[in-house]
Order: structure tokens, then sequence, then C-alpha cells
């Protein structure tokens, strides 16, 4: 119901901000400051997950891929799983707000609001740049990690809030690639399922090439060094490559080993800027 695959993406990118916002110093107060930052986004991430399964579950009972989910199954009643939502969603505001400050526990639940009422309720169902504006929300745990921290809010994660803003579709359509199918038979108007692959392929390429750009803006902005730089290059490369690989050959494996190497390109990057921020403070 909450999704927590999802979640850990977030909180992949969510820590090694805060750790950059420290300027890599780690002592107790700011691993107090993790601690209930990871909390309060994870709740707060769980809420808005699970208000999408509750909005959405007449499409999931169509689409194979999430036929399993609790709402299709019958495991959770819907009103059980609105009423669990929100409570996630209010505990999540709260520990933010006690355990960090007011304005990350606000950009948390923006980024839930701007997920449910915006992308779930709105454009899913009648845009196909559905996941282009929607995925914004997926972008804010950066800015909820500075803000922790800092209590403001900078140049550098609003970079790095670009960057996953043009992450998101061409990771999301690899994925609706593979299973444009469903989306059709839900009537869901993603990319894929719309258009011909090719044209989600040069698509996918174009976001790519945005999301290296500004992965490479980020070092002179934030004073990173050459362990980030040298990383966001040669995987901005190995991205670039997967994404124009799958426009040559738009297949369905093609495009899930593009979906398994956007995971793989967002964990290595930020664990490259936690290090560079380390390495750097030492």
């Amino acid at each position: 119901l909450t999704k927590p695959r999802v979640i850990e993406l977030l909180l992949v990118t969510t820590a090694p901000v805060m750790v950059l916002a420290a300027q890599g110093v780690l002592d107790l107060e700011f691993l107090r400051i993790l601690i209930v930052t990871l909390i309060g986004g994870s709740l707060s991430a769980a809420s808005a997950n699970a208000f999408n399964c509750y909005i959405d579950r007449d499409i999931d009972a169509v689409m194979k891929r999430t036929q399993g989910r609790p709402l299709v199954t019958g495991v959770i009643e819907p009103r059980h799983a609105l009423v669990f939502a929100l409570a996630l969603e209010a505990l999540a505001f709260v520990v933010l707000w006690w355990g960090a400050n007011l304005l990350s526990a606000v950009l948390a639940l923006s980024a839930a609001a701007f997920y449910v009422g915006v992308y779930t309720l709105w454009l899913k169902r009648t845009s196909r740049h559905n996941i282009v504006i929607g995925g914004a929300a997926g972008a804010v745990p950066v800015l909820v990690g500075w803000a922790a921290v800092t209590d403001s809010l900078d140049w550098a994660p609003v970079v790095l809030f670009v960057a996953m803003f043009c992450w998101t579709p061409p990771h999301f359509w690899a994925l609706a690639i593979r299973y444009a199918e469903d989306y059709r038979a839900a009537d869901v108007p993603m990319l894929p399922a719309v258009a011909p692959v090719s044209e989600a392929a040069r698509q996918m390429i174009g976001y790519t090439a945005a999301l290296v750009a500004s992965t490479l803006v980020l070092t002179p902005v934030a004073d990173l060094g050459w362990i980030y730089t040298s990383t966001a290059a040669v995987l901005g490369f190995g991205f670039l490559f997967a994404t124009f690989a799958l426009s040559r050959i738009p297949t369905p494996a093609a495009s899930m080993r593009v979906f398994t190497f956007s995971i793989t390109y967002v964990t290595i990057l930020f664990a490259a800027l936690t290090v560079d921020v380390l390495v750097s403070s030492a």
C-alpha cells in the first residue's frame, strides 16, 4: 500500500543532500535531524503512495502489474486505507515540524499534496505529460533534506531538484514501455502507451541530456570536487548511451535495462556526492 521500494529511492536522494547542506559535519545534532527527516519523509511518501493506491484502485484492477495490490485483492478496505493515508501524513508533518523545522514539514506536505492532487487525481488520466509534471513531487525530497538542516533553501538543492525532475521521465517511461499494454487497457495516457516507442525514446534522450547537464552544473554551484564530477560525467554518459540504444532498438527488454540503470544511476550519483563532501571536509 505504501510502496516501500519507491520510498527507498526518495531516501537515497534525501540523506546525501543533508550531508551536503551540513558541509560534511556529522555531529550528534546532525544525526538527530537526519533520523527525524528520514522518518518524517518516509511517512509523508508512504501517505502519498497510499492515497495513490486508494484513488487508482479501479485502474490497478485492470493492469496486470498492479493486480496484487491490497486494495485490489481486498486485503485492505478502501475506507481503512484512506484513514491510514491521512494519519500517516498528519504524523509526518508533526515529526518534521517538531524534529526539524516548519519549512521541511511544509515542503514534504506540498510534495504529497502535489502527487495526490495534481498527478494522481488530474494528470495521470488526462495528459501524456502526466509523469513529467507530476514527477516533480519526487524531486522535492532534496529540498526537504536541505531545509531540515539549514531551515532555508539555496541554489544547490534547486539544481538537484531540477536534476531529479529531469531524471523522472526517462526512468518511468522506461518502465511504461515494458507495460504499455497495461496502460492502454486502463486507458491511462502514459506516453509510451499513446505514442510510438521511438518517440518516447527520443524524448527520454532529451530529458537525460538535461539531467546530465544539471548534475554537472552542481559542481561549481556546490563547490564539489573530482569524485562527484567524474562520477556524474561517467554515469551521465552511460545513461545517455542507454537511452540512445533504446531509440535504436526500442524493445521492452531494452527499456527494462534503462529502467534498472536509472535506479543504479541515482544510487551511485548520490553516494559519490556524499563521499565527495566527506573527503573534502576531512
